[in-house]
């Protein structure tokens, strides 16, 4: 039975030759409380039943009853037993002979309900599981921001969460206007996989933000200060981050400072399509030391150009050098260097980290055409 309150019929198959029944999804409604049959029973918690010839011949009206299902497949005998999980019945499994094969008997009662409450355990584990990927990437999206109305910069972001594990993660993204008026890109990844580390993301997002807007220093500053905090407010953290600061006159040109806390570069696209990686203000990752020295950098912005900043999760691989995915990335967004922020990113997100094994977050930000007020 699914979530919705329904009987979905998976599928139906034999192992001896000949044609297969088909197998296909079947949604069917529960049964009605007058429903006396073996499989309407079995839903309500009877079972296992064991069922001769006689019993297996359709009843007009009741498409859920398992003869339905048996009776075009020729059975003898069959037994219908409840999959339960948390003294919840999740649904049935049928098994049945046909042919010369003999019937199925109370001695193999006992051998089914033991393979029901297996099948049951497996079943209820793949729900919780699932539940479990559905709260955790809920927290996730919860803990990100919404993005500023910047006038003239349009931007968008993406948060992916991995498909292989139902553990939060420590990516994100963050954009906001500081008091002079200049927009902020930034994208972090705090170490780890678990429920500290997206706590401690939310805590470090927020401590830089007001970090940046109290101080408004070049990036290498505030990245310094981040140190400073973060040792004293959570020693033992660590985190990798950019942050950026994108700036210019009304009408252009644009340029961004920016400083790179252990992060993967940002991403250059130019309305043509060219790309290139920014490599400069580079320094240690976030958490380390408080007397690391930092570095900015500053990079023209192109009219009409896309600045992307990407967590590690997008062009990672296992057993793959770090290389293949930079160049991939960099083909990708080459190819999408005249779409829409949103659009950009969406097709980044299906093309790079549909099969990512870690969480991956990304930021977008288009320039406007020359001259375009802001």
């Amino acid at each position: 039975m699914s979530d919705q309150g329904r009987i979905e019929r998976i599928c139906v198959t034999r192992p001896q030759p000949g044609p297969r029944p088909q197998e296909e999804l079947v949604l069917l409604p529960l049964p009605p409380v007058s429903a006396t049959g073996p499989l309407a029973r079995v839903l309500r918690g009877a079972g296992p039943l064991l069922l001769t010839k006689a019993d297996l011949t359709p009843e007009e009206g009741e498409p859920w009853d398992a003869a339905q299902v048996l009776h075009p497949v020729d059975a003898t005998s069959a037994v219908i037993a409840p999959l339960r999980a948390r003294r919840e019945v999740l649904g049935a499994l049928t098994i049945s002979r046909s042919g010369e094969h003999p019937p199925l008997t109370e001695q193999d009662l006992p051998l089914i309900d033991d393979l029901v409450h297996r099948i049951g355990l497996a079943v209820e584990n793949a729900r919780l599981h699932r539940e479990t990927q559905r709260i955790a990437e809920r927290l996730q999206r919860s803990l990100l921001p919404e993005l500023p109305l910047a006038d003239g910069l349009p931007m968008a972001a993406r948060y992916a969460a991995s498909h292989a594990t139902a553990e939060v993660g420590g990516d994100w993204y963050d954009s906001f206007l500081l008091p002079t008026g200049h927009t902020t890109v930034i994208i972090g990844d705090v170490t780890g996989h678990d429920l500290k580390a997206a706590v401690t993301m939310s805590q470090l997002r927020n401590m830089l933000r007001g970090i940046a807007c109290d101080r408004q220093e070049p990036p290498e500053k505030i990245l310094q200060r981040m140190d400073v905090a973060q040792h004293a407010l959570y020693p033992g953290t660590t985190a990798t981050c950019i942050y950026a600061i994108v700036h210019g006159p009304e009408g252009g040109p644009w340029a961004v400072d920016y400083s790179v806390a252990g992060h993967l570069p940002p991403l250059l696209v130019t309305h043509d399509g060219d790309t290139r990686y920014l490599t400069e203000g580079r320094g240690a990752i976030l958490g380390l030391s408080t007397g690391l020295s930092r570095t900015s950098a500053t990079e023209a912005l192109p009219a009409e150009s896309t600045l992307l900043l990407y967590t590690d999760g997008l062009i990672e691989r296992r057993g793959e050098p770090l290389d293949h995915g930079l160049t991939r990335l960099r083909q990708h967004a080459a190819a999408l260097a005249r779409e829409n922020p949103e659009t950009f990113l969406d097709e980044l997100v299906t093309g790079l980290a549909s099969d990512s094994t870690d969480d991956v977050a990304l930021l977008a930000l288009r320039l406007p055409p020359a001259g375009h007020p802001r």
